[in-house]
């Protein structure tokens, strides 16, 4: 009998007979995909990770098993069936061949043969041993799919479930570490979908009560693209739900939008207001149940953060930060801020289970990478420092050689396929115009539109070549230059290549720019990072895929996020006001506010006759494991292609 005749006539029968798919509210899910198999290149992948059966009772997945056929050992399938619930974190699984059970509890480590399997009552009350209302609550509200188009992946529902569990403990600081391009905003979607319709909110958490109405939600961003992205997500509400909190809209109407469930805006606009009066301060502390605050490293979790003082008025709300970037010095105050992450999925783990594209990096030097000032160059413009070394953090800021950017930009458009959507880093926003300028006098296309700026001096028309970069059905602009604004939140699933022209500071940085190009699309094997800044030194990432940092303690309470009670922030002694509504301070320097200062000139050299013809460059290509260490070409076209005969 082989597996699929042991299925049908022993192992379905059995299941049955211990309720599930009967009893209401049990489902079984065979053939349950949990990873998508690693990209391997010329359209193939890596062996996919299928569960046979996985055990849903109150929309909660509670066990794998896995089948073998009716002659082969009990426990043949022990090693698979462990896999699955290691992949997707239940605590019990199964093996069977049709004769026989063999049970595993992932938590105690306990195993052996059972007469049968486990009601789904029963396998409810052993997972989840004490009682917990909201638990109940936030179980009864299956996920929202729109009749199976939306399915969410595994590490996603795993996400959501950490949260959904930290709000039933009672935690009211959580964090969710996930690599770009993984899915944050469907994750946050699916979690406001679940409180909303089991009506959680503060008081009715805090007093325990039966939940008398539904929650107030806030999604925080800190930039447009970010929370317009997130607006159009969570269409599965109803319109009236939604709100959209925009300047323009709060100036006509005169004050705060506040009908609605689901509240979407940026910290720049919750900070702005008349006079010196912000927005958000119209709004009741607690006004808000629960904050979600997109990207938080970079926002209000930041100790130095001008946004801090939105998260401390609303210090009453659930606040859940997600963030794409792990635990480092450089953001560690966000860690102390929302505690150690529920939940952590690494760009490792994304390009290994396949749901992002591997990538492939060139190293390319000039010899005009460093410049020294010598007296048959010609400054245009401003002032040269006579002897001093300029270095890489240095141009397109304090001096400008427009040859040197010519002959990047040469360099890379020799290189790529120009049919190819690009994404090109530069210093500053003056910066990404001229290489803009510089592509399009470079290209082989006859498109006037092929090359365009996108950055916040390019406003509404930006938006729109931005929308246009991302529409997967038209290749007008092909390639985008920008200084910051594209480094997050652009899902453009069709980039095939990131050009850094300008330094990049931070790991942080790094993965974020990256993942520019994670996001998977047919075809799409591999995406290639042509790097002029030597910022490959940000690629090697043990900590990432390590062992996690130790968390911070607090020294009183010993917990971490720290549950000491914190007075609320004390009105402005000076205003009487919280948040404070004093004047700003003019600069100290000219008096005025905002400044008036001057700033230095930049200097512009232009080249001495044939020195730009003599600009040598070399290029060298790496290759990468997703755990941030480099391998050979071979190993890299055995990775995409298998063995070559």
């Amino acid at each position: 009998m082989n597996e699929a005749e042991t299925r049908a006539e022993h192992i379905d029968p059995a299941l049955a007979a211990a309720g599930w798919g009967v009893v209401e509210g049990s489902r079984i899910r065979r053939e349950y995909p949990i990873t998508l198999g690693r990209i391997k290149g010329a359209g193939k992948r890596g062996k996919a990770l299928t569960a046979d059966y996985v055990l849903e009772y109150r929309n909660t997945k509670l066990a794998a098993v896995e089948a073998k056929a009716w002659d082969k050992a009990l426990t043949e399938g022990v090693g698979q069936a462990k896999d699955y619930a290691q992949k997707l974190s239940l605590r019990y699984t199964y093996a069977t061949n049709g004769q026989g059970i063999y049970g595993i509890d992932m938590q105690t480590g306990a195993e052996g043969e059972l007469p049968a399997f486990p009601t789904p009552e029963a396998l409810w009350q052993a997972t989840f041993a004490t009682e917990n209302a909201w638990r109940d609550r936030f179980a009864a509200v299956p996920f929202e799919d729109k009749g199976g188009y939306w399915q969410g992946r595994y590490y996603q529902d795993i996400a959501i479930e950490r949260v959904l569990a930290a709000l039933a403990e009672g935690r009211d600081r959580i964090l969710l570490t996930l690599a770009t391009g993984t899915g944050k905003t469907f994750i946050a979607f699916q979690l406001a979908w679940k409180l909303f319709h089991s009506r959680w909110n503060l008081s009715d958490w805090k007093t325990a009560g039966e939940p008398t109405r539904r929650p107030r939600i806030l999604f925080l961003a800190d930039r447009n693209i970010l929370a317009n992205q997130a607006f159009n997500s969570f269409s599965a509400f109803a319109e009236d739900a939604l709100v959209r909190i925009a300047p323009d809209d709060i100036k006509k109407k005169g004050k705060v939008p506040k009908n609605g469930s689901i509240f979407f805006t940026i910290f720049q606009t919750f900070m702005s207001g008349p006079g010196d009066t912000p927005y958000f301060g119209e709004y009741p502390a607690d006004f808000f149940d629960v904050i979600i605050i997109d990207e938080c490293h970079r926002g209000g979790a930041n100790d130095e953060s001008n946004w801090r003082s939105i998260l401390e008025y609303f210090s009453p709300a659930v606040q859940l930060g997600l963030t794409a970037t792990p635990k480092r010095k450089d953001n560690a105050d966000t860690y102390a801020y929302f505690g150690e992450p529920v939940f952590i999925y690494s760009l490792k783990d994304g390009i290994n289970d396949g749901f992002l594209t591997p990538f492939r990096l060139k190293q390319i030097a000039t010899t005009l990478d460093d410049y020294v000032f010598t007296s048959d160059d010609t400054v245009v413009e401003g002032e040269i420092e006579a002897g001093k070394r300029y270095e890489e953090k240095d141009f397109n800021k304090i001096i400008e050689i427009k040859a040197r950017e010519k002959k990047r930009v040469e360099i890379f458009m020799n290189e790529i396929d120009q049919r190819e959507k690009t994404i090109v880093f530069c210093a500053t926003q003056t910066h990404a115009l001229a290489v803009r300028d510089l592509i399009n006098q470079t290209k082989r296309s006859t498109d006037p539109n092929y090359c365009q700026r996108v950055t916040a001096e390019d406003g509404g028309l930006g938006e729109q070549w931005l929308r246009d970069f991302q529409d997967n059905e038209k290749t007008i602009p092909t390639i985008l230059t920008t200084s910051q604004k594209l480094s997050t939140g652009v899902d453009a699933r069709n980039v095939r290549n990131i050009v850094l022209m300008r330094p990049v500071n931070s790991m942080i940085e790094f993965k974020q720019i990256i993942g520019r190009g994670t996001r998977l699309y047919d075809g799409k094997d591999y995406f290639t990072i042509y790097d002029f800044v030597k910022a490959h030194h940000h690629f090697s990432d043990p900590e990432w895929d390590g062992e996690p940092l130790e968390p911070d303690v607090c020294t009183k309470c010993q917990r971490s996020p720290c549950v000491c009670f914190k007075e609320p922030p004390p009105p402005c002694y000076v205003c009487g006001n919280q948040p404070c509504t004093c004047p700003k301070e003019p600069c100290h320097e000219c008096g005025q506010r905002p400044c008036v200062c001057q700033r230095r000139q930049k200097a512009k050299v232009k080249l001495a006759d044939g020195k730009e013809r003599q600009i040598q460059h070399m290029m060298a290509t790496s290759f990468w494991h997703p755990d941030g260490t480099p391998m050979s070409a071979a190993q890299f076209v055995s990775a995409l292609y298998g063995q070559l005969p």
